[in-house]
């Protein structure tokens, strides 16, 4: 009987690939609604980003990539990211793709 290891899928081996075409990884910014349960500290401000029920608050979030390697993930009011001159650049405002449910099963005649 022959063992198999698995192969290691680090990100961050991933990340420092060389010669695999792709350009680097570069810092991102996407705007989203806050979450409930949300614990979460803006970068700028240092308050908390909190969800409100009645009202839609929105939040920046931002991957943050040092010399092509993700580092972390920093998070903003949506004005205080726009107040600190979007260094991470512009927003991305594309609304989140839900993935679909299963589609339904055909009803039997």
């Amino acid at each position: 009987m022959t063992m198999v290891m698995a192969t290691s899928t680090s990100t961050k081996a991933t990340a420092r690939r060389k010669g695999d075409g792709s350009a680097p990884r570069q810092s991102r910014a996407v705007l989203r609604d806050v979450e409930p349960g949300s614990t979460v500290e803006c970068a700028l401000c240092g308050e908390r980003v909190k969800f409100q029920a009645k009202v839609r608050h929105r939040q920046v979030i931002c991957n943050v990539y040092v010399n092509g390697t993700w580092d972390r993930v920093e998070h903003f009011h949506a004005d205080c990211y726009e107040q600190a001159g979007e260094p991470h650049g512009p927003v991305d405002t594309t609304p989140v793709v839900k993935s679909r449910a299963r589609a339904a099963e055909p009803k039997s005649a």
